[in-house]
């Protein structure tokens, strides 16, 4: 499974941004997906997402802010970033956790995109 992830890149605080997951493989709708962030200095992050069934969840960081979805037909998932504060300002990951399912965690999801920047300024 190769992940491709763009949309990334620099935004006023206030400001929008949606990043794009491009997968490979033809069993997109088993897989379930995840957005993840690091920024510098800390660890990789969760931030959301969603199951193969359509359950989602959202770091308290983010939640009312930033909206995860998925269009099966073009094996992609999206990330829609409103109201960035510059606190989310890190590298964004997407990842793929396919079955046998682990859990949705750094260390649990099975392929990763390479990341994509976003910065929001103040």
């Amino acid at each position: 499974v190769q992940l491709q992830a763009s949309g990334g890149g620099l935004v006023q605080a206030g400001g929008s941004l949606r990043l794009s997951c491009a997968a490979s493989g033809r069993t997109f709708s088993s897989y379930n997906m995840g957005w993840f962030r690091q920024a510098p200095g800390k660890e990789r992050e969760i931030v959301v997402g969603m199951w193969s069934g359509g359950s989602t969840y959202y770091a308290a960081s983010v939640k009312g802010r930033f909206t995860i979805s998925r269009d099966n037909a073009k094996n992609t998932v999206y990330l829609q970033m409103n109201s960035l504060k510059p606190e989310d300002t890190a590298v964004y990951y997407c990842a793929a956790d396919v079955p046998p399912y682990g859990v949705m965690t750094s260390y649990g999801m099975d392929y990763w995109g390479k990341g994509t920047q976003v910065t929001v300024s103040s």
